[in-house]
């Protein structure tokens, strides 16, 4: 038997040597697409928001429609109300522009310049002198207690109520709270009374949520969504978790949970809701039968622009795709303003909606791998992709769940989340209460400033539910 030739030896050496090359380039390469993958997303085709897209980043193009900009022709007026005057100060023209002549009389109809200013804020300040006697007959000394309604601490409703507003709705750090309220008002709070006064606000709010919480389970829509939040400190630091929020036609309720999971989606609405869930296709809402959910066509839209952005056969059909969801959403429009009758709509939708299962059908076999996962996955949520066109009051997409976490959002870039429990009820029940009134167009200082009266008194606090 012959030995080994020394150069066949080299030779599958070298050949080993080029297949672990050739596999650490296939790895390096699928590393590489996925960064430029990463590189490449913007708000456009990802869930990424507006303001982390890089200088030059695409935006989204309109087609021009030749109107001029500002308000079109027949639309709503929107102008300054005239407010009540305190004081009327008449102006009389003392001599004619012409001749110089000295006038006399007055304008019955006189063209009004009303000016607005502030008055110079004072806080209104009380001293309950809490006054203690003697007994002549056995000598015990009682000091007086504090009426009915009195805060135990230095602060009344109503300037609690501002500072949870300035927290909840204006989105204000505490120590800004506190720069706000020495400024404006002259009251020089400690930074550690802000927290308190939020607590004290948290605590007479907290049954009117609740109540709002279980009125949101009847509706016959709600819209649902979560987004990233901080909870701690745990173990020296922040641990991760969600702000869910469900927006109903009455109510809108928040709730920060450590879970993403199905259990706290179905806890905001109720495990036997029977209405129609408007959601996004995490998992979480998977729970909900596809025939009684309506995935988000904001979402679908991103995605198909990303089918696009990948070139080749993915680009076509991704195009093509753009193409339905533009006459679909051109169509909805009209239904919504009521140009369309909710029965050709029904009917143009059919064809709308065998293109697009036929469209995503391609994709999944396209041969880009990423493409193909996308589509196979919107093909789970087929039935659930068209719910809005037979259910009456169902919207496409799921703008009224993201807008309504979009100022939470920024809260928590500012705040960078809660470092407790009572902070979390109090972000959670604030921003209850902000959006909902929001929705009912009701004053929210006055709301609150009657929720903490009514703790003080105890008595039952405002409803946040629309009067029957």
């Amino acid at each position: 038997m012959s030995e080994l030739d020394p150069r066949d030896a080299r030779i599958a050496e070298l050949e080993a040597k080029v297949a672990q090359l050739m596999e650490r380039v296939a790895k390096l390469e699928a590393e590489n697409a996925e960064l430029r993958a990463r590189l490449g997303q913007t708000s456009q085709n990802s869930s990424k928001p507006p303001s982390s897209d890089p200088p030059g980043a695409p935006r989204q193009s309109r087609e021009p429609t030749g109107r001029a900009q500002g308000g079109q022709p027949g639309h709503k007026q929107h102008k300054r109300e005239r407010l009540e005057p305190d004081t009327v100060v008449a102006v009389l023209p003392e001599r004619c522009c012409r001749c110089q002549r000295r006038l006399r009389g007055r304008d019955p109809n006189p063209r009004i310049h009303q000016v607005i200013e502030l008055p110079e804020i004072r806080p209104h300040v009380t001293d309950y002198e809490l006054h203690e006697l003697g007994c002549t007959g056995c000598g015990a000394r009682t000091r007086a207690s504090l009426p009915d309604g009195v805060p135990a601490g230095a602060f009344g409703p109503r300037l609690a109520a501002t500072v949870a507003l300035c927290s909840g709705r204006y989105r204000m750090p505490k120590r800004t709270v506190k720069e706000l309220l020495r400024d404006l008002f002259g009251i020089d709070v400690a930074l550690g009374s802000v927290p308190r006064m939020e607590r004290f606000v948290s605590e007479a709010i907290a049954a009117p949520v609740e109540e709002a919480r279980v009125a949101v389970r009847d509706q016959a829509v709600v819209h649902q969504d979560e987004t990233g939040w901080f909870e701690g400190p745990q173990e020296g630091r922040k641990a991760r978790a969600w702000l869910w929020v469900a927006v109903s036609a009455i109510a809108t309720v928040f709730k920060i949970a450590r879970s993403r999971g199905a259990k706290v989606a179905k806890e905001m609405v109720g495990e036997d809701f029977g209405g129609f869930l408007v959601v996004d296709r995490w998992s979480a809402y998977l729970w909900k039968p596809r025939g009684m959910r309506q995935v988000c066509w904001a979402h679908l839209v991103r995605d198909f622009r990303s089918f696009v952005e990948r070139g080749g056969e993915s680009a076509k059909i991704g195009e093509r795709l753009l193409a339905q969801a533009k006459l679909m959403f051109r169509c909805w429009h009209r239904i919504r303003d009521g140009t369309l009758t909710r029965a050709t709509f029904q009917r143009r939708m059919k064809k709308v909606e065998r293109s697009v299962g036929r469209l995503l059908r391609k994709a999944a076999v396209c041969g880009h791998a990423e493409t193909e996962g996308m589509a196979k996955d919107i093909l789970k949520h087929e039935p659930a992709l068209f719910t809005f066109v037979l259910a009456t009051g169902v919207e496409p997409t799921n703008n009224k769940a993201e807008r309504a976490l979009r100022g939470a959002v920024i809260w928590r870039k500012i705040s960078f989340g809660t470092d407790s429990e009572h902070g979390s009820r109090f972000v959670e029940r604030i921003l209850t209460v902000v959006a909902t009134l929001k929705q009912q167009r009701r004053h929210t200082l006055a709301y609150l400033t009657t929720a903490c009266e009514a703790a003080l008194h105890r008595r039952r606090p405002p409803s946040l539910l629309p009067a029957p």
